[in-house]
């Protein structure tokens, strides 16, 4: 008999993110949407203390309109992030379409861990106790996505799990 859960089941198998190796699959469909989420989260709850915690610094940071807008800017971009992730992850059957947005992301990983060092500079980079939170996500968590990236893309996790074709109207027993 063809179940509720049998028609669950069906749809997941179709779902790209349920053919990548488990633990990518973690991280791209659970962690990073959520670290996107707080990105997004951040500069709207307290945008003085979003501005303030971009870098380590004991010297007060003056927050203008221009900053604000700024922040909430980056926020916005966040949460657009997290819209894309979802469309992509949990809609798409094809793995090229994944493969090519992984490969996208691995850019601006790199590109934001170089702007947030080049921001802390050589010696603030390398003193890594002074880091705030903001910064272990920008440099140590966005370091943890663009290590995943790269080992899933090249193929350290294991192979993606082939798409089972499934007919739904065969009548299950």
């Amino acid at each position: 008999m063809y179940t509720h859960r049998s028609r669950i089941t069906s749809r997941l198998s179709h779902i790209m993110a349920s053919q990548l190796p488990a633990f990518p699959r973690t991280v791209f469909t659970i962690l990073e949407p959520i670290s996107l989420v707080g990105g997004f989260l951040g500069p709207f709850v307290n945008t003085d203390w979003f501005i303030e915690s971009q870098l380590s610094s004991s010297a007060p940071v003056i927050s203008n309109a221009h900053a604000r807008l700024v922040a909430l800017q980056l926020g916005n971009a966040y949460g657009l992030l997290f819209l894309l992730g979802v469309a992509v992850l949990y809609t798409t059957t094809e793995l090229k379409v994944v493969r090519n947005y992984l490969i996208a992301l691995w850019l601006a990983d790199l590109s934001h861990i170089g702007l947030t060092c080049w921001a802390l500079g050589y010696e603030g980079t390398l003193d890594v106790g002074s880091w705030n939170a903001v910064t272990w996500g920008n440099v140590g968590f966005t370091g943890f996505l663009c290590l995943t990236r790269t080992a899933y893309l090249l193929g350290l996790f294991g192979p993606d799990q082939q798409q089972v074709p499934v007919n739904p109207s065969k009548k299950r027993a």
